[in-house]
């Protein structure tokens, strides 16, 4: 609907070219103010097409026949209303008058839709302005829509890549094989590299408890020391260090000897077995004389006899007990009566004498305290004896019977000859 003439007018028809409305198609003078049928303004507001001849709005900026350029195309609309006068309405017919009066009414209510077309000038397409506004504010909550699904989405992504690397480091430091297979399942989405690195720790894992079930089912200590020295920082490393530790154990019982446990207590000072380990070398050596007590034995009994051969009454008492249990069939003697015998075996015709002790050692022990032994031995030894009377005895063997203290001291003495 083209704008209407804003001002009441009386239709002045004075003589012109007869054409078509633009608006209605109703025949009209191009000199009419306005079309008697719609009401919109005629005068200074068509033109001709130069190209087809159809009669237009000059405001329109193509031919709406054949879309031939407007030249002449209104840039303001400063024609003034035509305004009919009162003679002019007078010279109308009667038939006119009620045409004219209909017209006003129009022409008024032209009026108010142009002042309503004021308020919202057309643009250059025809369309109004707050359609133009309306398109404005559509984009712009498009905009602020499409601003909003972006930081959501950032902060969405942010969230779920670091849930992601929080499940990665967890798995990368696990040893359940579980986890990293959970990861697996759960990322998919996951960074390459972090499905990689998730994967070779999975292939490493599994070829570690390979190797473990290998070590363990040989039960062998060679196999689980090698083991450990692969995998050092393995899960299982304090379990092939008591599986060791078993093994040695087995060993050391086997053997039985004071050797082997000592062996076990230095390689396994916190072994499991260390305190069964300790009693049974207790036993052991409550049992076995040991070299060095066998030394200190032949020792005493080596200096006994060579204090007899030497006649020396103190080193020869250094030897035995203050008092002894039994010493040559006496019981309860001192060190005086063992000084007696050897002043005794020596006669008036014995210039010299020699004892002489065969390395033929039987010896017993007995604990007789806390890590305190009795010995018992059992040794023989010759005579020989330099004379005046080349027809006496000048050689003999005795079977000697003792036992020794704890001090390494003579406690008891008896000695029978043996008959050849």
């Amino acid at each position: 609907m083209r704008p209407k003439h804003n001002a009441t007018t009386t239709i002045n028809y004075n003589k012109g070219m007869i054409i078509k409305c633009p608006e209605c198609g109703h025949q009209i003078s191009d000199r009419a103010p306005v079309c008697p049928s719609c009401g919109v303004e005629i005068a200074g507001k068509i033109a001709r097409c130069p190209q087809c001849g159809e009669i237009f709005f000059n405001d329109q900026a193509v031919c709406p026949n054949c879309h031939h350029t407007n030249f002449q195309r209104r840039t303001a609309q400063t024609a003034e209303p035509v305004v009919a006068t009162l003679a002019d309405t007078e010279q109308m017919s009667n038939d006119e008058k009620p045409k004219a009066a209909n017209q006003k009414v129009q022409v008024k209510q032209n009026n108010e839709q142009k002042k309503a077309s004021d308020n919202n000038p057309p643009t250059d397409n025809g369309e109004k302005p707050h359609k133009r506004k309306g398109c404005a504010v559509l984009i712009a909550s498009f905009l602020c829509a499409l601003i909003i699904c972006g930081v959501c989405f950032y902060y969405y992504n942010e969230a779920k890549t670091t849930k992601e690397n929080k499940a990665y480091e967890y798995a990368m430091t696990s040893t359940d094989l579980t986890v990293m297979q959970s990861f697996l399942n759960t990322y998919r989405d996951a960074s390459q590299a972090h499905r990689d690195s998730i994967t070779a720790r999975m292939e490493r894992l599994k070829q570690i408890d390979l190797d473990w079930t290998n070590a363990l089912v040989s039960g062998s200590k060679t196999a689980l020391l090698d083991y450990l020295a692969k995998y050092p920082e393995t899960a299982h490393k304090n379990e092939a260090k008591r599986k060791i530790d078993s093994i040695d154990w087995r060993m050391a019982v086997n053997e039985n000897t004071p050797e082997g446990y000592d062996i076990y207590i230095k390689e396994h000072e916190f072994g499991e077995y260390v305190e069964e380990a300790n009693d049974s070398l207790k036993r052991l050596k409550a049992k076995i004389v040991q070299e060095e007590e066998r030394s200190a034995i032949s020792g005493v009994f080596r200096k006994f006899f060579q204090s007899i051969n030497s006649k020396d009454e103190n080193a020869l008492m250094e030897t035995v007990s203050p008092l002894m249990t039994s010493f040559l069939g006496k019981q309860g003697a001192t060190k005086n009566d063992v000084v007696t015998f050897m002043n005794k075996i020596y006669k008036e015709d014995i210039t010299n004498m020699n004892w002489h002790i065969n390395n033929d050692y039987k010896i017993d022990k007995k604990e007789v305290g806390d890590g305190e032994y009795e010995y018992t031995v059992q040794f023989s030894a010759r005579q020989d004896i330099e004379r005046t009377d080349p027809n006496k005895e000048k050689q003999a063997k005795y079977r000697v019977k003792a036992k020794v203290g704890p001090d390494k001291k003579i406690t008891e003495f008896n000695m029978t000859q043996i008959m050849d």
